[in-house]
């Protein structure tokens, strides 16, 4: 026979009948259920403005040191080895750049020279696109269009490749550095007209990968994982874009009239708190752009950003990491971000 719990009602000289133990069950399963689909959702968006939030005080308290610093460029030791097979090459920049630089203006615990993975570094990063990507050691590993001789117009490259450090900060963010002691220059000009303007990679003093929480995971770029770049050895600047998109060109076109899109309308059309990058935030993401897709060769496209220098004339990266003005109407690829 069926068992079946009752209660008494007060003032009521009756039975009433409760739910069935079958139907307690079933209730319980369909919560569980429900819970199981909907925490991992709460979970994550919980982990979403967390990873916000320590994003946006790791940056407040870089920018912080960054301006305490007498010099952001001129750190350490750089030469060449005296043949591509010898192993007597002197590199100390990045690592002096955190010893002797950084670190004066910053709460830091523990610096990596060699075995990057004793200070949290994890020895694979998920990249925006999904792929994953080796933890780069080296500058040319981060971005091989970084280093090397080359020349334009208007500018001159001529940057070695430095072996990257690592460091944990007082507050548990493992950061990897990218050095160039030999940074110069400024944007305060730029030539208008056509072609060869000036190269990204002479202005990067230093790129910072960081993961704010070590090997815990995910260890995904726009997670826990981003970046922050440091240009310009006088009047420094530091930012760090939060990547969102790449809106493809044939997509969207990059048209100032004619009905179509301009790089604004179309980051702003797929989400309306993504924004164009403006140009150190565009030459932030060229420096970490295999961070972003895994692959070059997915990189193609030209950044357009919101700096117009003349109302027609606008920045612009080419694939080589080359910078210039151009005209507003030429289509081409737009990477969004979040603020």
């Amino acid at each position: 026979m069926e068992q079946r719990f009752a209660f008494t009602m007060a003032g009521a000289g009756r039975r009433a009948h409760a739910f069935t133990m079958a139907e307690i069950l079933l209730s319980l399963t369909i919560i569980g259920v429900v819970a199981a689909i909907t925490l991992p959702s709460l979970t994550g968006n919980i982990n979403e403005r967390t990873w916000n939030t320590q994003r946006k005080a790791l940056y407040a308290r870089m920018s912080q040191a960054i301006s305490l610093m007498p010099a952001v460029n001129g750190y350490g030791t750089l030469k060449e080895a005296s043949s591509e097979s010898a192993s007597d090459a002197i590199d100390t920049a990045a690592e002096t750049f955190v010893t002797a630089g950084l670190s004066k203006v910053l709460k830091i615990n523990n610096i990596c020279s060699e075995k990057l993975e004793d200070c949290g570094i994890t020895s694979q990063i998920n990249t925006l696109g999904g792929s994953q990507l080796v933890t780069p050691v080296t500058m040319s590993a981060l971005n091989n269009l970084m280093v090397g001789s080359r020349s334009s117009s208007h500018d001159k490259m001529n940057i070695l490749d430095t072996k990257a450090a690592a460091f944990e900060t007082a507050n548990g963010e493992s950061i990897i550095v990218y050095y160039n002691p030999n940074c110069i220059g400024s944007l305060n000009e730029m030539p208008l007209g056509a072609g060869g303007g000036y190269y990204v990679a002479p202005k990067v003093c230093a790129n910072f990968v960081y993961d704010l929480n070590g090997t815990k995971g995910p260890n995904t770029v726009g997670k826990d994982i981003g970046f922050i770049t440091l240009m310009y050895p006088s009047d420094p600047k530091i930012v760090a874009p939060y990547p969102a998109v790449n809106q493809l060109g044939t997509q969207y076109p990059i048209k100032a009239s004619g009905g179509n899109m301009t790089a604004s309308q179309a980051c702003t059309a797929y989400d309306s708190e993504y924004r164009v990058p403006n140009i150190e935030e565009a030459m932030s993401l060229f420096v970490n752009k295999n961070l972003l897709k895994g692959a070059s060769s997915e990189f193609s496209g030209m950044y357009a950003t919101t700096g117009l220098i003349s109302s027609v004339i606008s920045w612009r990266i080419d694939a080589n990491g080359q910078l210039d003005d151009h005209n507003v109407g030429v289509a081409g690829n737009v990477w969004c971000i979040r603020r």
